[in-house]
């Protein structure tokens, strides 16, 4: 098969996998709705947990779906951008914190042991050779281009990468997963990550380059420069958001973005992380407006551009606890929220069961 044949066969799974995406269901919000109103409390006064209820039983169809199988897919990629100096750790931080997150030490591990969670590492482009029983191996290439001086990856790349993601969450989502949450590491995402809300509209470049893992000012404003320069070298067409994603973007990025348009696929609540993931968040949006309805924001991280990136999809953060790591961490946290919203659904008493006069 040749080149542009493969592209063309990637891209007809990808118009497949968008055409899967479909409205929540309306009724069962409707019902969601009914049932919250006959609780022992003012009507709308649990806030945030009565939107997670409405939106939960849009997405799967039952008022107190049972979310107890839930995993977080952390994606792991190199970038070829960290040439430029953009970051404050080395690049051969990614394949060890990698071995980190397949031996359990690492915060998201920690995290999604408390939150019963399932943990799943995907090797999408790590520039190292990767042995490990538990790691999953998705490597397109070894870390993408540095894209100051060309496209970070090829447009076959990214589908593929997007498609590995869509089918690993498949598989999941078959093994009774129902509810996901996007994990990340790469060191230099960050870059790429504001490159992409830079030309898919998100904000400038200046508002959306953070400190990323703690570099200082200077060094932010020659990250600035750095995108800038990855922008004008490749000239993303930003009504095309699959060639966005090849030029400026990051091999475990496009692996998230299979994951959200999988979950929302298989119609599963996929609970989104921190700015490296809302970056997915944002092309897989792009893609498909419609999988936006199955995503939920998990916190706001201290990363500058983060609050207006989740305006920019249109989600609203859960928690605000300043952090900034990434992994899968704010994510596997919202889990809490999203089990206590399922709690008031099934467990709570009703005016009438209660014997509670309404107001």
């Amino acid at each position: 098969m040749s080149q542009s044949e493969r592209e063309l066969e990637l891209e007809q799974q990808l118009q497949e996998v968008a055409s899967r995406i479909t409205p929540l269901f309306t009724e069962s919000i409707e019902a969601a709705e009914k049932h919250l109103n006959s609780l022992t409390k003012p009507p709308g006064s649990l806030g945030k947990l009565e939107e997670i209820a409405r939106q939960l039983a849009g997405i799967t169809g039952e008022i107190a779906p049972d979310l107890a199988k839930r995993a977080v897919i952390v994606m792991a990629g190199d970038h070829g951008v960290c040439e430029e100096g953009i970051s404050a750790f080395p690049a051969e931080v990614t394949p060890q914190m990698v071995m980190n997150f397949l031996t359990g030490g690492a915060a998201v591990n920690v995290l999604a042991r408390g939150a019963g969670a399932d943990v799943f590492c995907v090797d999408m482009g790590v520039n190292a050779d990767l042995t490990y029983d538990s790691l999953i191996s998705c490597k397109t290439r070894k870390g993408t281009a540095n894209m100051t001086k060309e496209a970070a990856m090829a447009r076959q790349e990214a589908l593929a990468a997007i498609i590995d993601g869509y089918e690993l969450t498949e598989k999941l989502a078959r093994d009774g997963y129902r509810m996901f949450a996007t994990g990340e590491m790469g060191i230099g995402n960050t870059t790429a990550s504001a490159a992409l809300c830079a030309v898919l509209g998100a904000m400038t470049p200046d508002e959306a380059v953070g400190l990323g893992t703690g570099i200082n000012e200077e060094r932010r404003k020659h990250k600035v420069d750095v995108v800038c320069r990855a922008i004008a070298c490749n000239v993303p067409n930003a009504n095309d958001p699959l060639d966005v994603l090849a030029k400026v973007g990051g091999l475990e990025i496009a692996g998230l973005v299979g994951v959200i348009l999988g979950a929302a696929a298989n119609r599963c609540l996929v609970v989104i992380d921190g700015f490296i993931s809302s970056a997915a968040a944002l092309v897989a949006a792009s893609i498909v407006p419609q999988a936006t309805a199955y995503m939920l924001g998990s916190h706001l991280s201290q990363e500058q551009g983060h609050r207006k990136l989740l305006q920019t999809i249109g989600l609203s953060p859960m928690l605000q606890l300043d952090m900034r790591l990434g992994e899968g961490t704010g994510a596997v946290l919202g889990f809490h929220i999203i089990d206590a919203a399922v709690r008031i659904m099934r467990e709570m008493a009703t005016f009438e069961s209660a014997g509670v006069s309404r107001g």
